[in-house]
């Protein structure tokens, strides 16, 4: 993926510390800082051995600025992009190559600058050599920044066309992120004349030859300069590992028995503690002997088939004989592991998507490393894993190096799992072991199936499964999971369950008549991973949601193991409030339901009911869910709920609510976005708040969007106004100043449109406050118009009737990260954050006292630096 990881937004979070060097491994060729431009690419290569010309670096020429893209078959295929800059090529491996679909991003990791005269290089890099392989001219031609682009290099973003035989236009380069000292960006076109529609004829299947000879990269192997077994003789060619100390010659094992570890109320912490992200997915060792891959699960059983891509990848390592621990996942657009989405990819044969991390060596070339102590064989494995491609399917799992308190604080605030925390000196041993702990943020276990309710809203489709776990030999009724079937798991679960039917609850006592009303009863076989919130009173599960079947587990291993504390079932879980229909689906791919959308209003009640009670009030309403009709509403409707009120605004009539029976009462409607004024009922006519809306195009980077946020937070500064952040559920950010309600709507449309053309006059490339489409490429559109009477903006923490059911949130300053990609925080993941925050970011705005500023807007022409004044009281 393009975006960060969670890990890396916890690490932004965290004080640094020096990183830690691995032990000692051959000589890499990297050059140092102020090292002449092209030493690193001289240092990685044998030229006694490569055709690679050596070069040099040459004198700048003036509008000469030449680009080439040579299709590299290396280990695996990619695209080299090179930009002719200060002498030297600037070069980026493009991992899918070039798309020329507007928005497709297409990661490039920058790798070291090339001499000039590689632009014509074509040729057979010698298997073993540095990018051993087959290299073609793909396409040459002149390129031309916008701006200065050396300085648009260092900033992380640059825009340039290209003229070339095949790739022409407008594009953008967008730093991204770093992985160890390479450089992650994403290649990007514009929407010009020269771009294609989504689903037209790539541009790489349309050109697969070279444009100095015609040949492809197939035929230029065949041509007898390389032989079709070099990747096979590279891995022979591998240099194994001499044995370490301590550890000892052995055959390959057929398996070793999992290290578990125990679950922990409190992280450890302590400098002899490794912590790691708590995965969600399969647990899978990974046996490697020669060209022969296995993939067990935890209890043994060969899932090789199940998982061809990941096996496929192994292989491609190179090793001789290995036994690698790690967890096979699938990340979510915010690059979040999945245990639903890796579900629903193996129900369709999906196989793109899966990752395996790699987290313990247990074997390596004929050494037995299981009695190394955790920090020798990880440095082992980053050596063993030193050559992977970013971002492929095989990636190594860092771990941090911190206080465990810090770390998982922040990583429950970001709405993760947990961590895992294991001693750093501690060798691997089987089975459940205190020097492996396990520090939960959300409450998960598996339950074992017992029955289950149709579905009200879909034929031959599951609305609701009744769960229970053992104590002892008998099984115990735990309650109900309705929520988190998306519809093709919800007919799939149908059929699997259908097949398991019985005429009798396989529960040891007899259950109440309205828990076994209307169930249909079945041989408890399935496993199944639900999260939920808590105990009631009556051990029952509370808002729990399901996750995905566990294929991987016996059913008598589910045992009862109620973590946090029973709670009385609370009246206002549903604050009176009748819901039709419970189990209609609202979020088809979550499988979030209308119960599931009540039960977290609900549970986050505190937090959003002051942004949303005693406003008027615009609704988003999709009654039948985000994939069907959705329409705005700002006017009462006919059937409304009495806790939903009519008010007078002006001549016309409106919709608030006053509690949380009105808030699930908009549940009950269907409606998945709240829209406030920015002015309370109490006094329609006086706003108490600014919010500034930055709207960024596609082309823009989150990175420049908080950087906008940032500076409007300054520009607000400067007048006395203190404000806040929120992310919207989508790609932009709110930055929102509460204010004394004083002035009216024409002063403060007029302050905030002021405020938004002195941003756009002193950075025209990177603002726009015009609201057209076509003004907006490769800007941020600067949305003041959210401050005009009977204008709304998103509230916080309201839902977004979009993919994955996003939600907009409140964050502090200091949390605004460029690894925080857009959408992350959903309806799954932000109770975990609300329940670990220590203080509400946005405490302030309910009791902070200012008044907006007199405006008086200076216009005068711009200084000797092209700048505008801006506004000024």
């Amino acid at each position: 993926m393009g975006t960060r990881k969670p890990k890396d937004v916890i690490k932004a979070a965290l004080p640094k510390k020096p990183r830690r060097t691995p032990s000692p491994k051959p000589p890499q060729g990297k050059a140092g800082p102020g090292a002449e431009p092209l030493e690193e690419y001289r240092a990685k290569r044998s030229f006694e051995r490569s055709p690679e010309p050596q070069g040099a670096k040459a004198a700048s020429r003036a509008g000469e600025n030449q680009f080439v893209v040579q299709k590299h078959a290396a280990r695996r295929l990619h695209y080299d992009l090179r930009l002719e800059l200060d002498g030297v090529l600037k070069s980026w491996a493009v991992t899918r190559g070039p798309s020329l679909v507007p928005g497709d991003k297409r990661l490039a990791v920058q790798t070291e600058d090339h001499p000039l005269d590689y632009i014509a290089f074509e040729g057979v890099i010698p298997a073993g050599e540095y990018g051993g392989g087959t290299m073609i001219v793909w396409d040459h031609g002149r390129w031309s920044p916008e701006g200065d682009p050396s300085e648009a290099l260092a900033t992380g973003r640059l825009t340039f066309t290209l003229s070339g035989s095949r790739l022409r236009g407008r594009w953008h380069l967008v730093r991204t992120r770093s992985r160890d000292k390479k450089e992650q960006w994403l290649l990007i076109k514009s929407d010009d004349e020269h771009a294609r529609a989504p689903g037209a004829l790539d541009i790489l299947e349309e050109h697969q030859t070279s444009l100095l000879t015609g040949r492809t990269n197939t035929e230029l192997a065949a041509g007898g300069e390389v032989r079709s077994d070099h990747a096979a003789r590279a891995r022979a060619t591998r240099p194994k590992l001499a044995a370490p100390k301590g550890a000892r010659k052995a055959l390959l094992p057929t398996f070793v028995e999992p290290c578990l570890a125990k679950l922990a109320e409190e992280a450890p912490s302590g400098s002899d503690w490794l912590h790691e992200i708590k995965f969600d997915g399969y647990r899978l060792q990974a046996r490697i002997d020669g060209t022969t891959v296995g993939l067990l699960t935890r209890k043994g059983l060969d899932w090789t088939a199940r998982f061809a891509p990941v096996a496929d990848a192994l292989r491609e390592l190179g090793l001789g004989s290995a036994l690698i621990d790690g967890e096979l996942v699938v990340e979510d657009d915010t690059g979040v592991s999945s245990f639903s989405a890796l579900q629903a990819d193996i129900k369709a044969g999906r196989g793109d998507r899966l990752v395996f991390y790699a987290f313990d060596l247990l074997y390596l070339d004929g050494t037995d490393l299981r009695s190394l102590a955790l920090r020798e064989r990880k440095d082992l494995l980053i050596g063993a894993l030193d050559d992977l491609p970013a971002g492929g399917t095989v990636r190594w799992s860092e771990h941090l190096e911190e206080d465990g308190e810090a770390l998982i604080r922040h990583a429950c605030r970001m709405g993760l799992e947990g961590i895992v925390s294991k001693r750093a000196g501690s060798p691997y041993v089987s089975g459940r072991v205190d020097h492996w702990r396990k520090t939960k943020c959300t409450q998960r276990q598996e339950f074992v199936v017992a029955g289950y309710l149709p579905s009200t809203t879909s034929r031959k489709a599951v609305g609701s499964l009744v769960l229970g776990a053992y104590d002892g030999d008998r099984l115990v009724h735990v309650g109900r999971v309705g929520t988190g079937f998306p519809a093709t798991t919800a007919g799939a679960l149908w059929s699997d369950l259908d097949a398991l039917s019985r005429p009798s609850a396989p529960f040891a006592d007899p259950l109440p008549s309205d828990a076994s009303r209307g169930v249909r009863w079945v041989r408890p076989d399935l496993v199944a991973e639900v999260e939920y919130r808590g105990w009631t009173a009556d051990s029952l599960l509370r808002h729990a949601s399901f996750k995905g079947l566990r294929d991987d587990k016996d059913p008598r291993e589910v045992v009862i193991e109620r973590e946090g504390t029973a709670e009385p079932a609370k009246a206002r879980d549903l604050a009176g409030v009748a819901l039709t229909h419970p189990d209609r689906v609202l979020w088809p791919d979550q499988g979030l339901t209308k119960q599931g959308l009540a039960g977290f209003y609900a549970e986050i009640a505190d937090w959003i009911l002051p942004h949303v009670v005693d406003r008027p009030l615009a609704l988003v309403r999709c009654p039948s869910g985000t994939e069907k009709a959705c329409f705005f509403a700002k006017h009462p409707w006919a059937g409304m709920h009495e806790a939903v009120s009519r008010v007078r605004i002006g001549d016309e009539e409106g919709v608030a609510i006053h509690d949380l029976a009105g808030l699930l009462a908009l549940v009950q409607a269907g409606v998945l976005e709240i829209h406030p004024w920015g002015a309370s009922l109490a006094d329609v006519d006086r706003p108490d708040r600014i919010v500034m809306d930055l709207d960024p195009d596609e082309s823009v980077g989150f990175a420049e969007v908080i950087a906008a946020a940032r500076e409007v937070r300054d520009r607000l500064g400067a007048f006395g106004l203190e404000s806040f952040v929120k992310t919207t559920g989508g790609k932009g950010l709110h930055v929102v100043a509460p204010l004394t309600p004083a002035a009216g709507w024409d002063e403060v449309k007029a302050f905030t449109a002021a405020l938004a053309e002195a941003m756009e006059r002193d950075s025209p490339g990177r603002f726009t406050r015009t609201l057209e489409k076509s003004a907006r490429t490769g800007r941020i559109f600067i949305d003041y118009l959210r401050n005009g009477r009977g204008a709304t903006a998103i509230a916080a923490y309201s839902t977004r009737a979009r993919p994955g059911a996003p939600v907009a949130v409140p964050l502090g300053w200091e949390e605004l990260s460029p690894s925080l990609t857009p959408g992350f925080f959903t309806v799954a993941n932000l109770p975990t954050r609300l329940r670990h925050l220590q203080r509400d970011p946005w405490e302030p705005v309910r009791s902070l006292r200012q008044r907006l500023p007199t405006l008086r807007v200076r216009r005068r022409r711009p200084d000797r630096r092209g700048q505008v004044p801006s506004p000024s009281r």
